[in-house]
């Protein structure tokens, strides 16, 4: 049995350099295709190649969110203050403390934590590639786990859905005939009785009347008969099941299938010709619309 991914996940993962710490988190939730927004420092900027790269092989489908954070350590070997960046930094505190008296002003830890404060050599900006990759691939791999255990969780709760379709299925295909019947009996009974008052003294033999009344229940009951929606409701659920079991990307084929079912589902609904098979119609058409939300979180 091939694993089931969901399209919801969120994983994390940090790794520790010379210039300090780096953290990689990503979030991913539904999407009809494979949506990315990276946000990387300037430092690593040259690793989102190879990072976008290794997402699509292992992601196919969803809207991720992954963010890179560096922990810069003040004290790595290159490490220096950029004047402009602190220059700046410092009058946009002092702009703020003229309207918020109150505000208390940036500490020194702050201050040097302060994106662009402190500037790195380009030997120290290298030493952040290998950890980032390392922690990214921690992450993806993290977030493939929590994907595959709620795609697990999803393809039970489609399973027990199918299993219920197939149980009304099996009630229908008992009631339906007796249903037919007994609407048929009292059609019959009807038509009789309009019919042969209508044509009284017409001349029509009573072996033509009957001619015609046997053609309007066959009619009536074609029209009524859903034996064939059944059949293919049911060939849809095996399908389903089926498509659960091989695994991979399953997402739009059983999106298709939601579709088919609920067309079955509208029509044996629509040819309801008692309280019964009303019912039956209509747990149905909810069991498939529920069936369609849990599909769409499907990779």
């Amino acid at each position: 049995m091939g694993d089931v991914a969901s399209m919801t996940g969120f994983a994390d993962a940090t790794k520790t350099t010379t210039s300090g710490t780096v953290t990689v988190e990503i979030r991913s939730v539904n999407g009809r295709f494979l949506e990315l927004s990276l946000r990387l420092p300037d430092e690593v900027r040259a690793t989102e190649p190879v990072i976008r790269e290794r997402i699509g092989a292992a992601i196919s489908r969803g809207k991720l969110d992954c963010r890179v954070a560096l922990g810069r350590d003040p004290t790595a070997s290159g490490a220096r203050i950029n004047p402009t960046a602190l220059t700046h930094l410092l009058e946009l505190g002092r702009s703020v403390a003229k309207v918020a008296t109150d505000a208390r002003p940036l500490d020194v830890g702050e201050i040097l934590r302060w994106p662009g404060v402190i500037e790195t050599g380009d030997a120290a900006a290298e030493s952040w590639r290998e950890p980032l990759l390392a922690a990214f691939d921690e992450a993806l791999q993290g977030l493939r786990q929590s994907r595959l255990r709620e795609g697990a969780q999803l393809r039970t709760a489609l399973r027990e859905r199918c299993t219920r379709i197939d149980e009304i299925l099996v009630q229908l295909r008992t009631l339906v005939p007796r249903i037919l019947a007994e609407m048929e009996r009292r059609l019959n009974e009807r038509m009789t009785q309009a019919l042969g008052n209508a044509l009284a003294g017409s001349g029509i033999a009573r072996e033509e009347l009957s001619d015609r009344i046997r053609q309007e229940l066959t009619m009536h009951g074609m029209r009524a008969d859903v034996a064939e929606e059944m059949d293919r409701l049911g060939a849809h659920v095996a399908e389903v099941r089926r498509t659960l079991d091989a695994g991979g990307g399953v997402g739009r084929r059983l999106d298709f299938l939601m579709q088919e079912l609920n067309r079955e589902a509208n029509t044996i609904a629509s040819k309801a010709s008692a309280i019964e098979m009303t019912t039956a119609a209509v747990e149905l058409k909810l069991l498939i619309e529920q069936m369609r939300e849990q599909v769409q979180n499907l990779e």
